[in-house]
């Protein structure tokens, strides 16, 4: 793929900081806070799950303690709360056992200056 000043190219800031998020009744996401700021989920979420390396990071759970290896992840797009602002992507990820999100990434898409 050829970058020209009409293609857009991905800007991605990779953070791993601690969220808000809202969800609707159902579980799917609403809006986030970040940053002082609501963002407001603006398209159909993507939702996934990956599987801890609990090999690696050699923790231990008690027996009957549930799922304690995955990881949920949402991608989602979003933007600023009662605004037209440009979409942006954020990636959430929760771990097994934590009730804290974390937003692992931001990306949004600019344009090229020539």
């Amino acid at each position: 793929m050829t970058i020209t000043p009409d293609a857009p190219t991905l800007n991605t800031l990779i953070l791993d900081l601690p969220v808000d998020v809202r969800f609707n009744p159902a579980g799917i996401p609403l809006a986030v806070r970040y940053d002082g700021h609501i963002w407001a989920v603006a398209a159909e979420p993507v939702h996934w799950f990956s599987r801890d390396s609990w090999w690696d990071t050699r923790r231990t759970a008690p027996r009957g303690i549930g799922n304690v290896v995955d990881v949920e992840h949402w991608r989602l797009q979003v933007r600023l709360a009662a605004s037209t602002s440009a979409l942006r992507t954020f990636q959430l990820r929760r771990g097994p056992l934590s009730e804290q999100w974390l937003l692992e990434s931001i990306s949004d898409i600019g344009t090229v200056s020539t």
